[in-house]
């Protein structure tokens, strides 16, 4: 792929044209796209996305690897104030066929997926023939995003203590401030 040519944003490659000796792509969506994606994700905007992927085969399949960078504005969670954050991530991702001897078999018998908490992600199993780049980029994007954004410096100030709103308040006021009930009082 020739450096600085950009592809079209969404994008969807099919397997067979990677088993052709891989793909490079490189992604950055336009405004429009990236409102989009904003809104999808929850965020207040998305004011650049990029992204540079590699697919290559793997087993009868392929790898997707690749890097985002992004700048999103979110809204802290404590001082509910508007800020940007620079984001930066590398990810890789292996996808198969759903007819692959290789892919994942699905436990008809009800029990437990084996899956090791510290090993590889098990490959995901495509719907057809194609490999929604996209998707993933959005996928992964979403995956760096923290669930409780916090403005840098932000400092949670616990509320004030409750106000006794009592009708005799103010009568136990005056009382405990001998100043508060006048002369002769």
């Amino acid at each position: 792929m020739a450096e600085g040519v950009i592809d079209p944003w969404p994008s969807v490659v099919a397997l067979g044209r990677v088993s052709r000796g891989g793909v490079d792509l490189r992604f950055e969506p336009d405004e429009g796209a990236r409102r989009e994606i904003a809104r999808t994700l929850g965020l207040v905007a998305l004011e650049s996305l990029t992204a540079e992927i590699f697919l290559r085969p793997w087993m009868d399949g392929a790898e997707v690897s690749g890097l985002i960078r992004a700048r999103v504005t979110q809204v802290c969670g404590v001082s509910a104030d508007e800020f940007e954050e620079p984001i930066e991530s590398r990810f890789s991702v292996h996808v198969l066929p759903a007819d692959s001897e290789y892919a994942p078999q699905d436990e008809e018998s009800g029990g437990e997926l084996g899956i090791d908490p510290d090993g590889d992600d098990p490959p995901d199993v495509l719907e057809g023939e194609t490999i929604d780049v996209s998707g993933y980029v959005i996928e992964h994007l979403a995956l760096e995003l923290d669930p409780f954004p916090r403005k840098p410096g932000a400092v949670f100030q616990p509320p004030a203590e409750p106000v006794d709103l009592s009708p005799f308040a103010a009568l136990k006021k005056l009382k405990s401030d001998p100043n508060a009930g006048g002369e002769g009082a």
